[in-house]
């Protein structure tokens, strides 16, 4: 997030603070699609990932990109061959708008099944966030058809994704896990929400008080987990560009790091409880 700047003595949060998840270009900007595994693709724009995941009998759209890079989503499926009209369900990992502004067209381009936790659902038929935090996000509000429990599966033409709830960046953030077949061999695949804290206030948080338990739970929980591939909602953090570049030059595991996944938590575990400090030694 950006900085709190300081004017005559008086805090304010600058606009781009305020602003903070529609100042990025890249997250609408058009990229290419690429083929992860046998069956999931890449299909988001330059700074946010959404992950197509298909089948014989219909597909599973993971994420939206901004209302602005749905358009990049949809011509991305469309140049891949495959059909909007055949994805069955659209879910998401959290509800925030650089992740799924672009809902509410998807939806009406794929007539798919919107799913979400109990946690996100506020925030998805509101259009705007569900904590106290120290930016502002509007978004088109979507109806949340089918909720998702944490542990349960969606499945499709014989793939299962199952959904692990991890709220802490919002109330409702999910990842979700599956197995893909990925020339000859069988991957775990990981599909983590977010693990850093966004801004949101992680102490006295009047819409979210329990922020900082999920959190830690959260961490708790993915420490118990393991995967064979790291696939999140910003793919710098991952560095699938590099690894998408790799693949196209030949080596054809390169989506594979059965250690990445940990890392992954280990360090945003550290960032959060960096960030917490801080925010226990201010009086409310």
């Amino acid at each position: 997030m950006k900085q709190v700047s300081r004017v005559g003595g008086v805090i304010l949060l600058s606009l781009l603070s305020q602003l903070a998840l529609a100042d990025d270009p890249s997250w609408s900007a058009p990229h290419a699609p690429y083929q992860i595994t046998d069956n999931i693709y890449a299909v988001g724009t330059e700074g946010i990932g959404v992950y197509l995941i298909t089948t014989p009998k219909g597909h599973i759209l993971l994420d939206a990109s901004t209302e602005q890079g749905a358009n990049v989503v949809e011509a991305n499926i469309k140049s891949l061959g495959f059909k909007l009209t055949d994805i069955k369900y659209l879910i998401e990992n959290h509800a925030h708008s650089d992740h799924v502004g672009g809902l509410a067209q998807l939806k009406k381009s794929t007539g798919a099944t919107i799913v979400a936790s109990q946690g996100d659902r506020y925030s998805l038929e509101h259009g705007t966030l569900d904590s106290e935090t120290n930016w502002e996000d509007k978004f088109t509000p979507v109806k949340v058809e089918k909720i998702i429990a944490d542990g349960e599966k969606i499945s499709v033409g014989g793939v299962q994704l199952q959904a692990v709830l991890t709220p802490g960046h919002t109330k409702g953030c999910t990842s979700w896990f599956m197995q893909s077949p990925d020339n000859g061999a069988v991957r775990k695949v990981a599909f983590v929400c977010s693990l850093t804290t966004a801004g949101n206030k992680l102490v006295n948080n009047k819409i979210y008080p329990q922020i900082a338990d999920d959190f830690r739970n959260t961490f708790a929980k993915l420490k118990t987990q393991k995967a064979d591939l790291l696939l999140i909602g910003h793919p710098d953090l991952a560095n699938l560009e590099g690894k998408s570049i790799a693949k196209k030059n030949g080596k054809t595991d390169a989506f594979v790091d059965s250690t990445e996944l940990q890392k992954f938590v280990k360090t945003f575990e550290d960032k959060f409880e960096k960030e917490l400090m801080p925010q226990q030694n201010l009086k409310p």
